[in-house]
């Protein structure tokens, strides 16, 4: 995995190293209970499509459910499958802000340390983030050897297989339901791209348009990487104190009026998505997952625990 054009911008390598090297170690299990867990969870992604298209009466186009990949993945796995995809999707800018540090003062700078240093930044960024996501689907996956992706865009489905172990135990909840019920949510996600064909295309144009308004000097991108890496850690500035731009993260700094409106409509059309699966996964209902009620009172109770520390990082990076 190299870098972008040779530009090294970010060191894709690296972060994947990084993040796998500094990743916590998942839940302690036995190699039979491994092999138990990753079955049931690729059994409850198929039973998944039909209780989703019953209860959405979504009827998936063009890309039938058996296309698209179930990737049941280890922390590591995560962590690949997300560089592939960040590597991807920032290509155009990263270009873009490749061409200013060649002819910008920071170039110097950038051009012996930045690659190097992103990747680390990332890979550290990453390391936090696999401990926690218990599974995603992938839009905009790109195929790769390692990690299958459906045809025509049609993106793969991930379960990260310690992390719902993890949170099932730590909740104390039944870990059946519990698998079923992150399943629903997922496969969610998927019918909704795969049941309404102009999605995927209309937030591919949202994001690129937001890209292309972007002008990020190199050296700010660099700070904000490191400052959301150092947030997780709780390194960097001491409490109270917010620098020179007062604070803001990267989309403040960057913002254009065309940006903002496009970043108003991706929030939205985002928390519509994220609100839908979190609906359909508890509207499935106890007929399914018995114990639905209790796992999302204890599921909610855990998320505003800990949101804090995610979402700080989050916002320094964006």
């Amino acid at each position: 995995m190299t870098s972008i054009g040779g530009a090294e911008m970010v060191d894709w390598n690296l972060a994947v190293a990084t993040a796998t090297r500094l990743v916590r170690p998942g839940p302690e299990i036995s190699r039979e209970e491994a092999r138990a867990v990753v079955a049931e969870l690729r059994r409850h992604a198929k039973a998944s499509e039909e209780h989703v298209r019953l209860f959405t009466r979504m009827i998936p186009e063009g890309t039938e459910p058996e296309d698209t990949p179930v990737l049941v993945v280890d922390r590591a796995g995560w962590i690949k499958a997300n560089v592939a995809g960040f590597r991807e999707l920032l290509r155009p800018l990263l270009a873009k802000m490749e061409s200013r540090r060649s002819g910008g003062p920071g170039g110097a700078v950038l051009g012996a340390v930045g690659g190097k240093v992103t990747g680390v930044e990332l890979g550290m960024l990453l390391s936090f983030l696999a401990s926690r996501v218990l599974g995603q689907y992938e839009t905009f996956a790109p195929a790769t050897r390692e990690l299958p992706a459906a045809p025509n865009g049609g993106g793969r489905l991930l379960l990260v297989a310690p992390n719902i172990v993890h949170v099932e135990r730590e909740l104390d909840v039944d870990p059946h339901d519990f698998r079923l019920w992150v399943a629903l949510h997922e496969e969610t996600h998927r019918t909704q791209f795969t049941g309404v064909p102009w999605l995927r295309d209309h937030l591919q144009g949202e994001i690129q348009t937001f890209l292309d308004e972007t002008d990020v000097d190199p050296m700010t991108f660099l700070e904000r990487l490191r400052e959301a890496a150092q947030s997780l850690s709780g390194a960097g500035r001491p409490e109270g104190e917010k620098g020179e731009d007062g604070g803001r993260s990267l989309v403040d700094v960057v913002q254009t009026p065309a940006q903002r409106e496009v970043l108003g409509r991706l929030t939205a059309v985002m928390s519509l998505l994220e609100g839908h699966a979190d609906f359909v996964m508890d509207g499935v209902g106890p007929e399914v997952v018995g114990s639905v009620s209790e796992i999302r009172e204890k599921f909610q109770r855990r998320r505003a625990q800990g949101a804090g520390r995610l979402d700080q990082a989050l916002r320094k990076l964006l």
